[in-house]
């Protein structure tokens, strides 16, 4: 996304206060993140005692994070300046292995 650019993004279907003038259709953007041996290890010794596992909550955001950049840079190539209705969506590709995806409307709004 270019420093001049302010993208918009909401997970309501409208932004209030404004008026989608276009709808440019389905955004999204993905990653895909597999664990490391050694987070896994720490991860498994938190499980033990208890507490927030730091290392897959990182990991998440970090994933979470590159969809959303991936997202609105293809949102930016349609020439959008919003994007409304945004949702994630994480699905397992294998063991050790996760999908983020974010997705949503590309529209422009005056």
């Amino acid at each position: 996304m270019s420093e001049t650019t302010k993208i918009i993004v909401v997970t309501t279907p409208g932004i209030p206060g404004k008026n989608v003038v276009r709808t440019l259709g389905l955004v999204r953007g993905n990653t895909i993140r597999a664990r490391h041996v050694g987070k896994d290890i720490m991860a498994g010794l938190r499980n033990l005692v208890g507490g927030e596992v730091t290392e897959y909550a990182k990991l998440l955001a970090e994933s979470r994070e590159q969809a959303l950049d991936r997202m609105v840079d293809q949102a930016e190539e349609l020439g959008a300046n919003a994007i409304i209705g945004l949702q994630f969506q994480t699905s397992v590709i294998m063991g050790g292995a996760a999908e983020m995806m974010a997705y949503g409307t590309a529209v422009v709004v005056e």
